[in-house]
């Protein structure tokens, strides 16, 4: 972790002398000094950093380095923010312009006349600055000194920028678990004595890393499961085992709602069992730790034996004893070791990644040897072949095979590959990993957050045309490649957008951040005070009351980080945030918290605040001091109306979160063009606050960019916004939240708004137009690389034009929700074309007045079909819910490749196919995978589906293996 914290402050000084720190304070000298010694000690770092964990010594020297150089670290900051409030107080003057902040801000070349105008000794103490940097260069040189007492290996210090690489292939891949899959699949459908208590628990049990929840994970996802269950939940439970998170949890799930902060388990098993009664469910329970708390599984066991006849309950665990307070000894799958031949198999899926076959057979041999080393163990395999993925050669092979790593008695074995994996980073990620840490266990990480973590921490620089946000993307996917995150969800376009970390890979960072980060457990605690001397940089509190911080920071060695997870503060008391003067990282999302303290505007190194998810009634102006904030998320803040006036001083300000919220922004937010994050804009007619023209010049916004129309809007505001110039939006939802509005003025507010060609997903939501689609939308050169499109409740079309929509080349995912559409239709065309080429999910959800669905013979010829019309051609799923007045089904359908068609609550459909004859059922009778009100359907038998409000029961003949499927595929935006 010192490499690249030394690696920057290098680059820091350096640009110092730059700024012609002389003039200042004249330590240039000192400067100089501080970086030949910085130099000195970064030649050696690499092999000091890998012998500390068994050299003690050495451990002491790299702790003290980093205490000097965080130190370091603080004072250049001071020297930016002042510099930084100088520019911002100038510019307000009207005297200047503000420097540019896109660049770095150490790199300010001052002018020497305007230091010596007497402007900075205003701001900086002269005498200050100059015996902190004096102070630290002596104590550096001790540090550089005493190096040469360890004989250390020097090598060259560089920055290496990892190329982003493919992760979505394989990620999640597992071997030889397809006869224990089977029999926990055997016994999730195996038929319960109606005299048998239910729910029925089976658990897993085995060590870390062996892969119980992946083996739980593939008959959670199983279509045989599927369809025997009702409902399926999965809820991570971990240490503690909080039966009222759990009860939440599963009531969310089930579609219930239960409020933030209630803490009533009366009232939740209530809920609870109303939720699932009469319901046959299956639940996860993953990863219970603590066997101790029999009482509290008995509460929560209460309610769920509510649950229909056949509900079974999974339960993954380290501990036998889980077993036995759950009362399930007899049900238990005891997972062992994996053989050698799955763990090479595993192994080399990762491994072999980059490499053809040319360069893997010589490779194989040496393989199978470092495939050994994960001794049986899935996780470890994943992460070995992580490592070798960026290895080509033998000799690289070999040097991995005989690491001296495999001798190290360290305190878990399990670690070695980790640590293997871990040296292999470069120091740049090495930082970025330990940093997540901060993490509790379990803990759901959305990957675009905690890539603005690290960069609230500095640990991710620009270079080149490369911005913080691409440098930041390319380490988290190195990181998925090394299997140091798993459990992986992606959004519609396919690219991961949340994860979880294995608790051994959680113990591991643990082990090695054991100084710098404390995780603080507050269930039930008064007041905690940490331990005198203290170096800890980042602190976590999970499961906190509702009392104030129960933590006083008074022999704290001033933090960097304060994270809150699953707590409920209700206040934050200023004498506290008076401690957090090194503060570069707040997050206070998810408590009760209905005030903010005026002190908060006084941590002026804070990069980073999280105030999502509670009560705030109003923030105070004092947030707008806050110019080196960097990100800024206020998601689900419904209570807040508006922020600070003064918000466009936050020049550094580069991701503003604001969605679900109903804040109006002020009109000041327009002055931060370089502004990258601004997921929702909520349009108000009210003077002084943003519009929809204000985008005009933020041209630097990615990402999704969602603009709500709570006022109609006039057309020209909207022409002036010019989402064609924002070349970096990939997701766009345009909601006119007023479909019974002025329709005419809608249709040309959305025909204004053409937005930029590269767009990857769209949303026309609450829109009250006449014309589906915008005129900018039939263009050939417009929407190019569009991929998801939506239309949800646009209640004033009443036709839906594919032809217009079918030459959208790239469009993956179609999907049209809670519209007046009474017809959809292919208009004649004598042309030769393919329409729809690359449709491959299409979704008609609650489209309660159409009737007509027209096909070939209704639009288009057998002449025209013959002279080489084609109708999605790569078409594998179709969906179509409520749509209760659909009579028929298009004959394209034949001529289409699906694999899986939904028909649910479409009564006049349902029994035109009920017979499986005519003219319906031949436009699908190829489909493998039909589901009709329930009803699974094969071509070799049927599968009793029954769902709650289903029609009819048509088999009780079961298939040993059908090839089921069920509409899961997520297509929110």
């Amino acid at each position: 972790m010192a490499e690249a914290l030394v690696s920057v402050l290098i680059e820091q000084l350096a640009s110092i002398i730059c700024q012609q720190v002389k003039l200042i304070v004249n330590v240039e000298k000192e400067v100089a000094n501080l970086t030949d010694n910085f130099r000195a000690i970064a030649a050696v770092l690499k092999d000091a950093e890998e012998r500390q964990l068994k050299e003690a010594s050495v451990k002491v020297w790299l702790d003290d380095l980093k205490d000097v150089s965080s130190e370091m670290e603080d004072v250049l900051d001071d020297w930016n923010t002042e510099i930084l409030r100088l520019q911002i107080e100038k510019q307000e003057k009207g005297a200047g312009n503000i420097v540019d902040t896109t660049k770095k801000k150490v790199c300010l070349c001052i002018p020497a006349a305007f230091f010596s105008s007497g402007h900075v000794s205003r701001v900086i103490n002269r005498h200050d600055i100059a015996m902190k940097i004096k102070d630290l260069n002596g104590r550096l040189a001790t540090i550089a000194n005493r190096r040469q007492n360890y004989n250390f290996q020097y090598t060259k210090s560089v920055v290496e920028h990892v190329e982003r690489q493919k992760t979505t292939s394989f990620v999640d891949q597992t071997f030889g678990r397809v006869d224990e899959k089977e029999l926990l699949v055997g016994k999730l459908l195996s038929e319960s004595d109606s005299k048998e208590q239910s729910p029925i628990v089976i658990p897993i049990i085995g060590m870390g890393g062996i892969g119980k929840t992946t083996l739980a994970q593939l008959a959670f996802n199983d279509d045989r499961v599927n369809a025997n269950f009702t409902k399926r939940i999965w809820v991570c439970v971990s240490d503690p085992f909080d039966e009222l998170n759990i009860a939440k949890a599963i009531i969310e799930q089930l579609g219930g709602s239960v409020s933030s902060g209630s803490s009533d388990l009366e009232v939740l098993v209530k809920s609870l069992r109303e939720s699932i009664e009469g319901k046959k469910i299956l639940l996860v329970l993953d990863d219970v730790w603590n066997h101790q708390e029999y009482g509290k599984w008995e509460k929560l066991k209460l309610p769920l034996q509510y649950s229909a006849v056949g509900s079974k309950i999974i339960v993954t665990t380290r501990k036998e004893e889980v077993a036995m307070m759950m009362g399930a000894l007899n049900n238990t799958i005891n997972l062992t070791v994996l053989s050698d031949e799955n763990c090479w198999l595993l192994f080399a899926k990762f491994a072999f990644t980059n490499i053809n076959q040319d360069e893997r057979k010589p490779l194989e041999p040496i393989g199978r040897e470092i495939a050994k080393k994960s001794k049986g163990l899935p996780l470890m395999a994943k992460t070995l072949g992580g490592v070798m993925c960026y290895k080509k050669t033998k000799k690289e092979w070999r040097d991995v095979l005989s690491n001296k790593i495999w001798e190290l008695d360290i305190e878990k074995q399990v670690f070695q590959p980790q640590l293997l994996s871990y040296y292999d980073l470069t120091a740049e990620i090495k930082r970025c990993l330990l940093y997540c840490v901060i993490f509790p266990k379990d803990h759901i990480i959305d990957k675009y957050n905690l890539i603005e973590l690290w960069m609230s921490q500095g640990y991710i620089c620009s270079t080149g045309n490369k911005g913080k946000m691409d440098i930041g993307e390319s380490y988290f996917d190195n990181l998925v490649m090394r299997s140091f995150f798993q459990n992986f969800k992606k959004d519609t376009l396919g690219n991961i957008k949340v994860c979880q970390m294995h608790d051994i890979v959680h113990d591991f960072l643990q082990f090695l951040t054991q100084r710098d980060c404390f995780i603080l457990e507050a269930q039930g605690v008064k007041k905690i005070e940490l331990p005198i001397g203290n170096k800890f940089r980042h602190l976590s509190i999970t499961s906190a009351p509702r009392d104030p911080f129960p933590v006083s920071l008074n022999h704290s060695e001033n933090p960097r980080t304060l994270a809150t997870f699953n707590c409920k503060f209700e206040s934050l008391n200023p004498e506290f945030v008076l401690q957090l003067k090194c503060l570069r990282t707040l997050n206070l999302s998810n408590n009760d918290m209905e005030q903010l303290p005026s002190e908060v505007g006084g941590l002026v190194r804070l990069r980073y605040l999280d105030l999502s998810y509670n009560n705030w009634k109003k923030l105070p102006d004092s947030l707008c001091n806050l110019i080196n904030l960097e990100t800024l998320r206020l998601e689900r803040c419904f209570d807040l109306e508006e922020l600070p006036g003064a918000m466009g001083k936050l020049t550094n300000l580069r991701h503003l979160h604001v969605k679900k919220s109903y804040l109006r922004l002020p009109k000041s937010i327009a002055k931060l063009t370089s502004l990258q994050t601004l997921d929702q804009v909520n349009i108000h007619s009210t003077d002084g606050f943003f519009k929809v023209s204000d985008l005009r010049n933020m041209d630097q916004i990615q990402g999704k960019l969602c603009i709500s129309w709570w006022t109609p809007d006039q057309p020209d505001d909207a022409e002036q916004a010019k989402l064609v110039n924002k070349k970096h939006l990939v997701s766009l939802k345009l909601s006119f939240w007023n479909p019974k509005g002025d329709s005419l003025k809608q249709e040309e507010t959305l025909n204004a708004l053409q937005p930029n060609p590269d767009l990857e997903s769209l949303k026309i939501d609450s829109y009250g137009g006449a014309s589906l689609c915008p005129n900018w939308m039939n263009t050939s050169s417009s929407l190019n690389n569009l991929r998801c499109l939506t239309f949800d409740e646009c209640g004033g079309c009443e036709f839906v034009p594919l032809v217009v929509l079918g030459k959208l080349a790239s469009l993956e995912v179609l999907r049209f929700r809670g519209m007046k559409v009474k017809e959809v239709g292919i208009e004649y065309s004598r042309e030769q074309v393919t329409l729809f080429p690359n449709l491959k999910h299409l979704e008609f959800y609650y489209l309660l007045e159409w009737e007509e669905w027209e096909g070939m013979a209704a639009g288009l010829s057998e002449d025209s079909l013959a002279a080489g019309i084609k109708v999605m051609p790569c078409l594998s799923t179709l969906t179509i819910t409520w749509c209760q007045m659909l009579k028929t089904l298009p004959d394209f359908l034949r001529r289409t490749p699906l694999q899986n068609l939904s028909i649910l609550a479409c009564p006049i459909l349902s029994r035109s196919l009920e017979n499986r004859g005519g003219t319906e059922w031949a436009n699908i009778s190829h489909i493998p995978n039909i589901q009709i009100d329930g009803e699974f359907v094969q071509k070799d038998g049927v599968r009793i589906q029954t769902r709650r409000g289903g029609r009819r029961r048509l088999s009780s003949s079961i298939i040993s293996s059908p090839n089921s499927f069920a509409a899961s595929f997520s297509l929110s935006m």
